[in-house]
């Protein structure tokens, strides 16, 4: 089956589980999704897309205006796909869902009157990545890796928050990304804020940046740290403690633990190092796809990692942070954000050797 049959079947099912006779996809994350990478994202702030899926048990619609018509049926190649076009005028949007579902069971991607909210329902779904989707993840990471690289060694003492984050957002547009999520941080605002949002602060010796990048619907995280001259000696210890941490959670994402399993085993490694109650100050990651994360790992979760899906840890020590994006293997996990020729620490985690970033060090 091509992507797209695979997941119109998942779709299928689970209205056949449900008792429904139609689902409407009105968030942008799951109209890329179920349409294999097409964007309805046209305020990247907004949850909701500019179009909507509606798929029966015989038929599927975009639901749309004259303005993105257009766009979808040719560009995002929609029509050619077997979608079917109800084109609204603008200001009259909303009817064809009640013309086209009338008398049906109707199931939605998010409260509505008169719908059953299948959104908990839909995220395992859009979780399985396909081998298509897979590629182009791939691509995605290395697309992500390459823009933060290239932004990061742009970084000068000087500069301001907002003129590193603009270096950031540059690099990512310039490869086809949208940059959903820039944070930026400099000398003491990396030891105080976790979500450092870019100010008008000028950076002396040491900055994180944070980008969180899209294309395809897909969504690749990670994290680089700079430091101008030596590194301080406790700044590089918590680098190494934090490396240790990042690489315990990644190898023990294996297909059948739980992201609680995970998650104390991460919960170990930071007391192993020495800093035991660092991970209670800010969430450790969890499953990837098509947001920044599918599902934050939190003590009691239950959800089960398998082969395949993406991954994105997160732990930090006040002051430091490792985070790159991972998809799910059979024999080890493949790190799809790495950038090649950045400085490594290595890290044994059980029988498993593992590099994860250093803090980048130039004169």
């Amino acid at each position: 089956m091509t992507e797209l049959d695979q997941k119109l079947v998942r779709i299928q099912e689970l209205l056949k589980q449900r008792s429904l006779e139609a689902l409407l996809l009105q968030r942008a994350d799951n109209f890329a999704w179920a349409t294999c990478g097409a964007s309805s994202a046209i305020n990247i702030a907004a949850d909701q897309g500019a179009g909507t899926l509606l798929i029966t048990v015989s038929e599927r619609f975009v639901l749309t205006d004259p303005i993105e018509a257009p766009r979808l049926e040719a560009e995002a190649g929609l029509a050619s796909k077997g979608w079917q076009f109800r084109v609204s005028p603008w200001y009259q949007a909303g009817g064809a869902v009640e013309e086209l579902t009338r008398g049906m069971k109707l199931g939605a991607d998010s409260a509505r009157p008169g719908a059953v909210d299948l959104s908990a329902d839909l995220m395992p779904l859009r979780a399985a990545l396909t081998a298509e989707e897979v590629i182009r993840y791939r691509e995605l990471g290395r697309l992500s890796a390459q823009a933060m690289d290239a932004a990061i060694r742009l970084a000068r003492p000087g500069m301001t928050e907002h003129q590193l984050a603009a270096l950031l957002a540059r690099e990512a547009a310039a490869r086809g990304l949208q940059a959903i999520v820039n944070l930026v941080a400099t000398d003491e605002r990396v030891y105080r804020f976790r979500h450092p949002l870019p100010t008008d602060k000028r950076l002396d010796r040491y900055a994180m940046l944070v980008l969180c990048g899209r294309k395809w619907g897909l969504v690749c995280s990670l994290t680089r740290l700079v430091h101008f001259g030596p590194l301080p000696d406790e700044l590089s210890r918590k680098a190494q403690a934090v490396a240790q941490v990042d690489a315990r959670l990644i190898c023990a994402t294996t297909p059948g633990k739980t992201l609680g399993d995970i998650l104390r085993e991460g919960v170990e490694a930071y007391a192993a190092a020495g800093f035991p109650d660092e991970w209670m100050l800010h969430h450790q990651g969890g499953l990837a796809g098509y947001g920044p994360r599918e599902l934050v790992a939190t003590p009691t979760s239950e959800f089960r990692t398998s082969l395949g899906q993406a991954y994105a840890w997160n732990p930090s020590i006040t002051g430091t942070k490792s985070e790159d994006t991972i998809l799910v293997g059979e024999g080890a996990n493949e790190i799809i954000s790495a950038i090649d020729g950045w400085p490594a620490i290595p890290v044994q985690a059980g029988a498993l050797s593992i590099e994860r970033p250093a803090i980048l060090v130039l004169s």
